[in-house]
Order: structure tokens, then C-alpha cells, then sequence
């Protein structure tokens, strides 16, 4: 599933082939047949492997404290997280053609996105449940579109201002105007 999930992230889900998932996979395409009713159920699985491992990475840092959410925070809103086309956010590398997916994957990105929201609304200044939901959803809507515009702008200035403008914004909300603005080499997961 990892396999399919990064060529998916990599090239898109309607210019990927089977063929090509199962040779990435080390498989023959008759292969495919085996384990999957077609590609559609492919990607629903794939896409529901990409966003549990991204919730567990979300919660790792939501668990670690304050200090290891906002390093989460800048290392997705990173250059480096935003030139990994392997790895990251399906709902990055693939978002377009999930809001076009049959409803198996738009479930499967869904219930990823409600898990985010649910984990980042526990760490929020808000003590409102509504108020907390909110906040994760503007957070998370802020990041996963700041790193998807960076990567369709052709500016490389411009992208990297995406990245750093909204990095700034979100931990200045979590911490204040006082914070130290790094740029972070690290990556994300």
C-alpha cells in the first residue's frame, strides 16, 4: 500500500496506471487482480495507509507538547516537506483529484482529515469545543493550502513567501508575535 500511495502522490491518481503500481511493487499487473477489485479500490486503500500515517505523525507531536507540535507546524510548512512528492499529506499531493474520487477514497480522506481536526482541536487556546474545532480547521486548512499553492507557483520566491508567511501567521497565533522565525531544512511526516 505504501507503494501505491507514494506513486499515487507522485504523479497523480489519473496518471498513474496499474501496470505502473505493480511494477513499482515489484508485482506483474495480472497480479493485481488478486488482491483488488479495481483501481478505485487501489486508491481508497492507499489513500486510507497515507492518511493514517499522516494522523500519526500529527499525534506524535500533538502528544509531545507545545514545543513538538510548532516544530510538526514548521517542518510541514517547509521547503523540504514541499518538495517531497513521495511522502507528506495526500490530501497535498493528491487533493483535486480526491474531491473527484469515489466516495470509498473521499471517505478514506474524510475520516484522515476529521482525525486531524479532532487531535489539533485538543491542543487549541480555545476551551469552546466549537471554538477549539474551529481553530484545527483553520490550521489545518492554512497548512495543507499554503504547501499546495507553494508547489503550483512557478515563483520560487513566491513559494517559499507562501511557506514562510503562513508558518509566521500560525505561530504567532499558537505563541504570540514574539516568536523567533526560522527556516526549518527539517522534513515532516
Amino acid at each position: 500500500m505504501n507503494v501505491a500511495s507514494q506513486v499515487f502522490k507522485c504523479n497523480g491518481i489519473h496518471a498513474t496506471g496499474v501496470s505502473e503500481i505493480m511494477a513499482a511493487a515489484g508485482l506483474t499487473h495480472g497480479g493485481f487482480y488478486r488482491h483488488f477489485e479495481s483501481k478505485e479500490q487501489l486508491v481508497a486503500e492507499a489513500c486510507a495507509v497515507s492518511m493514517e500515517e499522516l494522523v500519526g505523525a500529527a499525534e506524535i507531536a500533538v502528544n509531545g507538547g507545545e514545543e513538538a507540535f510548532l516544530k510538526h507546524v514548521q517542518e510541514f510548512l517547509s521547503s523540504e516537506y514541499r518538495d517531497d512528492r513521495l511522502g507528506g499529506c495526500p490530501l497535498v499531493a493528491m487533493g483535486s483529484e480526491l474531491a473527484r474520487a469515489d466516495a470509498d477514497t473521499r471517505r478514506a480522506a474524510s475520516s484522515g482529515f476529521e482525525g486531524l481536526i479532532d487531535l489539533i482541536a485538543k491542543r487549541s487556546r480555545f476551551k469552546d469545543p466549537e471554538a477549539a474545532k474551529a481553530d484545527a480547521i483553520f490550521t489545518l486548512s492554512s497548512m495543507i493550502g499554503a504547501v499546495t499553492m507553494s508547489r503550483i507557483v512557478d515563483d520560487p520566491e513566491l513559494s517559499d513567501l507562501i511557506l514562510e508567511s503562513t508558518r509566521t501567521r500560525l505561530l504567532e497565533l499558537s505563541t504570540g508575535p514574539k516568536i523567533k522565525r526560522t527556516k526549518t531544512k527539517a522534513k515532516a511526516a
